[in-house]
């Protein structure tokens, strides 16, 4: 890779949920480094959540689609951008099954068209390039209870049209490093939780709907089971792959820490109960039982033990401290979810964040 020192690297959906942590990282451990953030600010996306680092001196910000060829081959080399970590995306599954080629285009077409821009820009000169992909452990299908983990070896076997686009950029990206030598890397990660969430994600919608006093959904009989990683570990294993992560490797990320959905939304009720005061478990009365999701897997679980093995990493963050610290902050950002759910977002100056 090329020296830290020279080091600028391009991170799409960097006003996401994932993304802004993500960004927040890289700029605050590697003050050397520069950070473009490069970002739609989709419904999902917003620049709050970057507030509290946006004015540091690494840090610019891109209002961009990573869907437009022309934007992309122009950044990368007026910004002499050499490595992209690629977190943009439509990621949402309920959504994926209303507008399937949305996710199609921004998943799929996005995708390829960052790599050929890298690909293009690059030309061949690979040493000091990364490109990181992040995806996700949908792409490996459903597990039945009592099934192995998902490990980097599993076949793909995606069901929703979130999974399926997912599968299909990771397929891409493979077949960019097998056919013309770009140096990728990639992630699939579980289900991550924390601070700056779109509240329309299983912990954040119960979250505010407890506070609310509003009906807590709850897909079929609450039973599928999902694997659950704070985030700022997975920025941490992100960081991990950036720099140590072997060309064309892929390397799973999960918390090992595997939750039947109706037992965490029973945690997040006598958390938050606890938290406002209320008598614990006085709001399991919101918990309401709907028509499953079309297609619903059953189980995802993730074996991180390839990255452990080979980079050192491991979740630090205990499901309890991370999800009190969770409930915490949703508590106090009323604002902020109010802000976001109503479409507001904080508006930016586009002189001011297109700075180099």
């Amino acid at each position: 890779m090329a020296d830290d020192l020279q080091r600028c690297v391009l991170v799409t959906g960097g006003a996401g949920f994932i993304g802004s942590h993500v960004v927040r990282h890289f700029i605050r451990r590697y003050p050397h480094y520069r950070i473009i953030n490069y970002d739609k600010l989709t419904y999902a996306g917003s620049l709050s959540n970057l507030a509290d680092v946006q004015d540091a001196p690494n840090y610019s910000f891109v209002h961009g689609d990573i869907c437009d060829l022309d934007t992309l081959r122009f950044l990368l080399r007026e910004r002499g951008i050499n490595a992209i970590i690629h977190l943009a995306a439509e990621s949402h599954v309920d959504r994926s099954i209303q507008t399937p080629l949305l996710f199609a285009h921004t998943n799929v077409i996005g995708t390829l068209s960052l790599l050929q821009a890298a690909c293009e820009c690059w030309d061949g000169q690979w040493e000091g390039k990364r490109f990181l992909h992040v995806s996700t452990d949908e792409v490996y299908g459903s597990l039945k209870p009592g099934d192995s983990p998902f490990n980097e070896t599993t076949a793909y076997s995606p069901h929703s049209p979130y999974s399926a686009s997912k599968a299909s950029s990771d397929h891409f990206v493979k077949a960019y490093h097998d056919t013309y030598g770009l140096p990728v890397v990639l992630t699939n990660c579980s289900n991550n939780y924390g601070p700056y969430q779109f509240p329309e994600k299983l912990i954040p919608l119960s979250i505010c709907n407890i506070c609310n006093n509003r009906p807590i959904p709850i897909y079929g009989n609450g039973q599928n089971v999902r694997d659950w990683l704070y985030v700022e570990d997975h920025a941490c294993a992100i960081d991990e792959v950036f720099h140590r992560g072997r060309d064309g490797a892929s390397y799973n990320i999960g918390g090992v820490n595997e939750w039947k959905n109706i037992d965490l939304v029973k945690l997040l009720i006598r958390l938050v109960d606890e938290q406002l005061g209320r008598p614990i478990g006085s709001s399991e009365r919101l918990i309401t039982y709907v028509a499953d999701r079309a297609g619903h897997d059953i189980r995802y679980a993730i074996d991180a033990g390839k990255i452990q093995r080979e980079l050192g990493w491991k979740p630090r963050r205990s499901f309890e401290s991370g999800l009190r610290d969770t409930v915490k902050w949703y508590l106090e950002h009323t604002e902020w979810v109010q802000e976001v759910t109503h479409g507001v977002y904080e508006p930016y100056d586009v002189e001011k964040y297109n700075r180099s």
